[in-house]
């Protein structure tokens, strides 16, 4: 028993850390002992006192959000969406990102009929506007494309959403507050 605490309690003695690190080097320790010379230090810029506001001072106003030249035919799809009830409506500018489309228009139907009406929706606000649109949809597949040309459109059912996260992948997309572009 004795053997086995003398065991358990015996220590390994660690390296130093520099003199490990000079010798993988190929270098050595300076012959006096000394640590080797350490890099000069960063000096920080001085950073200004914040400046307590007085009472009579008000609080700076929020940034109000620059939307985006927006398309008369992205206006009336979306109030056609919110007409209908669609259900979490993203919109994302993607100009810069991809040549596909200038916007990106996500939304989510509750059932296969409900997808049919927006699609339906849509493509009425489309016409109205006097631009022409193709759509495209397979029968119980969740999923309704309508391209605009210069604007897509991802109709989904909920699970259908989830599982392809378009959201993710065009995260690098400008989000637009659809409700912004209601009140427009």
């Amino acid at each position: 028993m004795s053997a086995l605490k003398k065991k358990t309690t015996k220590k390994t003695q660690a390296r130093p850390v520099a003199k490990s690190k000079a010798k993988a080097k190929g270098g050595a320790s300076s012959k006096a002992g000394k640590p080797a010379a350490r890099p000069a230090r960063r000096i920080l810029p001085a950073v200004p006192p914040l400046k307590a506001k007085s009472r009579g001072e008000q609080a700076a106003a929020k940034p109000t959000v620059l939307l985006p030249k927006l398309p008369a035919n992205l206006v009336a799809a979306i109030r056609a969406l919110d007409d209908k009830n669609a259900v979490e409506i993203r919109v994302l500018e993607m100009g810069q990102i991809s040549s596909v489309a200038d916007f990106l228009v996500i939304a989510t139907g509750t059932s296969e009929p409900h997808l049919r009406a927006l699609r339906i929706a849509l493509e009425q606000a489309l016409d109205e506007v006097g631009v022409t649109s193709r759509s495209e949809s397979q029968r119980d597949s969740g999923w309704t494309v309508v391209d605009a040309f210069d604007v897509l459109f991802h109709v989904f059912r909920e699970d259908i959403r989830k599982s392809y996260a378009l959201e993710a992948l065009w995260k690098d997309g400008l989000d637009i507050p659809v409700s912004a572009i209601l009140k427009a």
